[in-house]
């Protein structure tokens, strides 16, 4: 192929990977179309963009100069690597509680449509992997009965960003809830459980839950710090 072929066709793939790497996470963020498939967009205007830098940049080496697709991919391939440097070091599991002995199941999750045929226990095998990685999550501790502390539970619930409260059961102090994150509209399954210590302490521990994906760039584990430290600074905070 003579080189301003060459050069014509990484412009155009260039420019056509910069389109999908824009166009994924603005079609599920509209619900266009599923989260999964607007970060498949994503991954693959990514990837494609890395390799149409690289051989934009060798052109350009060679005297060809850049062309404007070879310049989109080139910006394109840099954003891409930062965004999926954020994955280094993160362990590839996606389901993270503060009760690695006793993890609160979800319940109303259960009967959500996008749940179905789904396994939402907590697997075993995370635990290790957790206490590796995230041994810091811990339930938070209220020095209040266990009606007062729910309704902190409940009330922090509602205000954590992008969360939404699906059901409530203060009998069995349980609260679950959704989580939409703000790019692809990713959605997460939490489930907030309230036990009384004494009758002055009350013991509240979290769950969060990746719906798609192996690993979830650290999300569900800085999901529950947030929440356990706001429960843990009190009401107002």
């Amino acid at each position: 192929m003579a080189e301003g072929s060459r050069g014509g066709v990484l412009s155009k793939l260039g420019g056509i990977l910069v389109v999908c790497l824009v166009v994924g996470p603005l079609l599920a963020r509209l619900r266009v179309i599923p989260a999964i498939a607007g970060f498949g967009l994503f991954a693959v205007g990514g990837l494609g963009s890395v390799l149409v830098a690289i051989a934009s940049i060798v052109q350009a080496a060679r005297g060809r100069g850049f062309t404007r697709g070879g310049v989109l991919a080139v910006v394109a391939a840099v954003v891409f690597m930062v965004l999926a440097s954020r994955d280094a070091g993160v362990p590839a599991i996606n389901d993270f509680t503060t009760d690695l002995d006793d993890p609160p199941a979800f319940t109303h999750a259960a009967t959500i449509p996008a749940n179905q045929n789904r396994d939402l226990r907590y697997p075993s095998d995370f635990a290790q992997v957790q206490r590796q990685c995230c041994a810091d999550l811990h339930p938070a501790r209220l020095p209040v009965p266990r009606d007062l502390a729910f309704a902190r539970a409940r009330d922090a619930a509602a205000k954590m960003p992008r969360w939404t409260i699906t059901e409530t059961d203060p009998a069995n102090g349980m609260i679950e809830a959704i989580a939409t994150s703000r790019l692809f509209g990713f959605q997460d399954d939490i489930v907030v459980r309230v036990r009384e210590v004494s009758p002055q302490i009350s013991r509240v521990d979290m769950r969060s839950k990746s719906r798609d994906g192996k690993g979830d760039l650290g999300v569900n584990a800085a999901r529950i710090r947030t929440y356990v430290e706001t429960l843990e600074k009190g009401p107002g905070s």
